[in-house]
């Protein structure tokens, strides 16, 4: 099956971007926000954890330092973050100094997997898994691999650095890339996380627009008029997983589009999806590589050029 549903987290409240500036402390210590944002998944209907710690691997004094951030247990459903961010920590008291590792202690979790037959399967870190909703038959198990223990390394591609200011941490958990069912017939699931991190201040976004070609008509299926409205924008990372947004034309100005926001900076495609009943041409023709740079926002417009019922 394609990767179609979208990680999500209901951790905290919602925390917009622009409330997030960069803040001068001073002395010896500075301030980390923590935010989570998403990567498409995959069959994946729900996709449960309990975060019990989240803590700083290093330090000035090397890799045995550690400066916990969170030691309040949260039990998160990962499927309720759509395109924006959730706070994990909010201005947790660090001492300056240089850190190599975020971790995330996660003590149980549950999945639940669509099956080929249109039901679904749930897999669970254990039967008696305190976030299983009430009643629910656990199909198999979620191997967690030593996350409770030492915990889910997330590792930066530079160190990070606290001098006396305020950073703002965002972490992009693709789960498409982080659940797979094991070889063999052990029936078990495991739970491998894909995780980056940056610095907010250098995420960027992706706003897809679209038209169409006065020549264009949109055809008729079922007796409804087709509109760009029924067209999807279409992002895939370069792990492979797939992200959709439907077309909005809020203005009304007959141009539609969609924004992919928070991402990690590095190489995209993206493309637009006609509904099922209708066969579409676009220009450029698609997919369409897009690079997205620290702190930039890209922009790509696709004009539709043909469409016919299926």
């Amino acid at each position: 099956m394609t990767l179609r549903s979208r990680l999500r987290s209901a951790l905290l409240a919602l925390l917009p971007v622009a409330l997030l500036p960069l803040m001068a402390c001073g002395g010896s210590e500075g301030k980390l926000t923590v935010l989570l944002t998403d990567a498409p998944g995959d069959d994946i209907r729900t996709a449960v954890v309990t975060i019990s710690e989240i803590y700083l691997q290093g330090g000035n004094d090397g890799e045995g330092g550690r400066v916990v951030l969170r030691d309040t247990p949260a039990t998160v459903n990962l499927l309720e973050l759509a395109n924006s961010t959730s706070e994990l920590v909010s201005d947790a008291v660090v001492p300056n100094g240089d850190y190599s590792e975020l971790r995330f202690v996660i003590t149980g979790g549950y999945i639940e997997v669509a099956n080929e037959d249109g039901s679904t399967t749930v897999f669970a870190s254990s039967d008696d898994y305190l976030g299983l909703p009430p009643e629910t038959q656990v199909g198999g198990r979620l191997h967690m691999p030593s996350y409770g223990a030492s915990g889910l390394k997330v590792k930066f591609s530079e160190k990070l650095t606290i001098e006396g200011e305020q950073k703002v941490l965002l972490v992009d958990f693709d789960v498409g890339q982080s659940f797979g069912k094991e070889a063999g017939n052990s029936g078990r699931w495991v739970m491998r996380p894909v995780i980056k991190s940056a610095e907010v201040t250098a995420s960027g976004s992706i706003r897809v627009t679209a038209d169409k070609d006065a020549t264009v008509a949109l055809p008729v299926v079922d007796d409804r008029q087709v509109t760009l409205g029924d067209f999807n924008a279409v992002m895939t990372n370069e792990a492979g997983s797939r992200e959709l947004l439907a077309l909005t034309d809020e203005d009304g100005d007959g141009t539609y589009e969609a924004v992919f926001k928070f991402l990690i900076p590095g190489t995209f495609t993206v493309e637009l999806e006609a509904p099922a009943s209708v066969s579409a041409t676009t220009t450029p023709d698609a997919p369409v590589t897009v690079e997205v740079g620290s702190g930039r926002d890209v922009t790509h417009h696709f004009t539709v050029t043909g469409a016919s019922p299926r």
